[in-house]
């Protein structure tokens, strides 16, 4: 299913056909694809390169893909149940080289995830971020170190149909897409004053 960004000015046709689902067709992603979305991770750009980024990634049916949905909360399990794929990403919250502490890690963990999106898009793939889940679960049940923070769940698969899923998240699905406009986030002179070529 696409769902188009209406985009006010011309942005790439990946940029407009990256969307958020929640229906997933049954279609498993293959370990090639998931290693050409964590090489696209790979080349973000960060701090220093430090790629102070990791992936927890688990198919469905494996103790990974169970230990994550199991972190969910119940209504994100739900519709993530569909995914053949869920990952965790986390952020090393100091630099490699120094250990001091890096306040660009979750910026640049962002970033990684962003490409990840892109490169999903190009595939025919789409991916769901989720900040529901419980981190303190994760860190549980996955042994992540003090230094590591779990940022995001992410639900990756094929698109699927929207009739899979129950009401009201079928129609939210389905529901145009809005975004405010850029001139309400871009500023010139100071803040708040919106910059004219808006």
């Amino acid at each position: 299913m696409d769902n188009l960004a209406p985009a006010d000015h011309p942005i790439h046709e990946l940029i407009r056909r990256r969307w958020s689902p929640r229906a997933f067709a049954e279609t498993p992603v293959t370990e090639d694809h998931l290693k050409t979305l964590l090489e696209a991770a790979r080349w973000a750009a960060s701090c220093f390169n430090d790629q102070p980024w990791s992936f927890l990634v688990g198919f469905k049916g494996d103790a990974t893909w169970q230990g994550i949905h199991h972190c969910l909360v119940p209504g994100n399990q739900a519709w993530a149940s569909g995914a053949p794929v869920l990952m965790l990403s986390m952020t090393h919250e100091n630099f490699v080289q120094t250990g001091k502490p890096n306040r660009h890690a979750q910026y640049d963990a962002g970033q990684a995830v962003a490409n990840l999106a892109i490169q999903a898009t190009a595939l025919g793939l789409l991916i769901h971020q989720m900040a529901g889940f419980d981190a303190e679960a994760a860190r549980r049940r996955f042994g992540i170190p003090p230094a590591q923070t779990p940022m995001a769940a992410i639900a990756v698969g094929h698109p699927g149909d929207p009739d899979s899923l129950p009401e009201p998240l079928a129609d939210r699905e389905r529901a145009p897409r809005e975004r405010v406009p850029i001139s309400v986030f871009t500023f010139a002179d100071k803040w708040g004053e919106t910059a004219p070529f808006t």
